[in-house]
């Protein structure tokens, strides 16, 4: 544990590659309140699979990274086999009306040895499922590539492929077990209307309401007005608005800061926070005042693959991460809750550090 007792708030954004293991024996063991899905509270720190059981990075010389389809049936049963509690996951909605499991905004093609860029949610169900692996192993896909931040587009290749599956195909094929944290996704460039929200945000609410059951279930989204309607047409899964807090600037100010997004929780009644890991360590003080806020706060982003980001975070009294590497850290933190390590002195000298480095920082 000496080694891990030298990481501070400030050395941990520094932290940008994802180490090739993850060390059990670096966490701390202490565990803390979280909302679950449907809006009870336990005594668990929560690990949540990425878009399964990993997202995947093309670019990456990690394997692993490039294992199985994110938001696919066979990466979500992937995460099931971990004792893990959801699965993230992004969920569209085509133009006519289906709700379909996909993060990118555009579907990347080659035609005729072109490159094309179609929406997805101008695609109707048929034309989007006839990209990439098929269902029927005898009819051949139209290929799928992915086009990353920096323009490269790389052929979507990685070592277990699956078909694009719709909302309704995971509730009724992904283990029963595992809880649905849906991400709501819609597009950082575009003016979304309340009319276009409601009627997206209803078409996924008749398949949970109708294939849910007892599942537990999170909304999520990055679009404050899409979480507030969200909030107004449902009572009965917690809403958790999603904030890169303060790592990036966008003209909406709601999603600037981790103030905003607890601003926009206690005003509308949501139940959390997920914010982008790198935004809690740049403000911890925020934790404190977020938890007394009765807020539920949890984390994304790929510090939560390294083991030291977890440690902080256990510490810090976040509830959880959303996480790639999911064999790696829910071994983790399973040996850190039976190995006793660390004490209540431990946690507040280390709390009482990273508030003197926040004070530095600022």
């Amino acid at each position: 544990m000496a080694a891990i007792k030298a990481v501070h708030v400030s050395d941990i954004p520094k932290l940008d590659h994802i180490p090739d293991s993850t060390t059990a024996s670096t966490l701390y063991s202490t565990f803390f309140s979280s909302f679950t899905g449907n809006n009870s509270r336990t005594n668990k720190f929560h690990v949540i699979g990425h878009r399964g059981s990993g997202m995947n990075m093309l670019q990456s010389p990690d394997s692993r990274m490039k294992s199985i389809k994110e938001n696919s049936i066979m990466s979500f049963n992937a995460a099931s086999k971990f004792p893990i509690d959801f699965v993230e996951f992004d969920v569209q909605v085509t133009s006519d009306g289906c709700p379909v499991i996909f993060h990118d905004n555009f579907i990347v093609t080659r035609e005729n040895g072109s490159i094309y860029e179609k929406r997805v949610t101008e695609l109707t169900l048929a034309e989007l499922l006839c990209y990439g692996p098929q269902r029927d192993v005898e009819k051949l896909g139209k290929p799928l590539l992915r086009k990353i931040k920096d323009g490269r587009i790389f052929n979507w290749n990685v070592e277990q492929d699956d078909s694009i599956c719709t909302l309704q195909e995971a509730f009724q094929n992904v283990n029963t077990s595992l809880g649905f944290n849906i991400e709501l996704k819609f597009d950082d460039h575009v003016v979304y209307q309340e009319e276009e929200l409601t009627c997206v945000l209803q078409a996924i609410l008749q398949v949970v309401a109708k294939y849910a059951n007892e599942r537990p279930i999170i909304f999520s989204t990055f679009q404050p007005d899409a979480a507030e309607l969200i909030n107004k047409l449902q009572n009965t899964y917690a809403v958790y608005f999603l904030t890169n807090g303060g790592c990036e600037v966008y003209s909406d100010v709601r999603r600037n800061s981790l103030e905003e997004a607890m601003k926009l929780c206690l005003r509308n009644g949501f139940q959390g926070i997920v914010s982008e890991v790198k935004g809690i360590f740049k403000n911890p003080g925020m934790v404190t005042k977020i938890k007394e806020a009765n807020l539920s706060l949890l984390s994304y982003g790929q510090l939560n693959n390294v083991a030291e980001a977890v440690y902080m975070q256990h510490i810090m009294g976040v509830d959880g991460v959303i996480v790639d590497l999911v064999q790696e850290i829910t071994e983790a933190v399973f040996n850190a809750q039976n190995s006793g390590a660390g004490n209540d002195n431990e946690k507040t000298n280390t709390i009482k550090s990273m508030k003197e480095e926040e004070v530095v920082q600022h």
